[in-house]
C-alpha cells in the first residue's frame, strides 16, 4: 500500500517523463536525481529538471509467461529496455503489441497507462508504457 503523498511526489516522473539533467557533464538521469555521481560536489546546483524524450527504440525484451497474481490477468505480456532517441535507458512494459512480433531495433513511444490500483477504493496508479509506432 503507498501513500497518497508519495503518490504526488512521484506523478512528473511517471507521468511525463521527467528526469534530471547535470549541466556540468550534460549526463541525463531517469528517473530524477539531485546530484551526478560522476561529477559529485561538482554538479550541486547544476541538476536541472530535463523531458526525457518519448520515442525510442526497443534495446532488450522479454516476453513473460509467469507472473505475480497481480499481473495474472495481463500473461503473456513483454517487458523491454528502451534506449530513448536522447539515449536515456527506461524499463517499462511493451503493450497494444501482438508478442511474436517484438523485436530489437522496432520503433516505440511512451504512453499514459493505469498501471494498478490499492484495492476498489485506493489510489489508482498511472504510469508509461510502451506501445509501438
Amino acid at each position: 500500500m503507498s501513500s497518497v503523498a508519495r503518490e504526488w511526489r512521484e506523478i512528473p516522473g511517471r507521468y511525463n517523463l521527467k528526469g534530471t539533467k547535470c549541466a556540468n557533464c550534460g549526463r541525463i538521469f531517469f528517473p530524477a536525481r539531485t546530484f551526478c555521481p560522476d561529477c559529485r560536489r561538482a554538479s550541486i546546483g547544476k541538476i536541472e529538471e530535463y523531458q526525457v524524450c518519448r520515442t525510442g527504440k526497443v534495446f532488450s525484451y522479454s516476453v513473460i509467461h509467469e507472473a505475480p497474481d497481480c499481473n495474472n490477468l495481463l500473461k503473456p505480456y513483454a517487458v523491454a529496455m528502451v534506449k530513448t532517441d536522447d539515449g536515456v535507458m527506461i524499463e517499462g512494459q511493451l503493450v497494444d503489441v501482438d508478442l511474436a512480433k517484438i523485436e530489437i531495433g522496432m520503433p516505440v513511444r511512451a504512453v499514459l497507462r493505469k498501471l494498478d490500483a490499492d484495492g476498489a477504493a485506493g489510489v489508482i496508479h498511472y504510469g508509461y508504457k510502451f506501445v509501438p509506432m
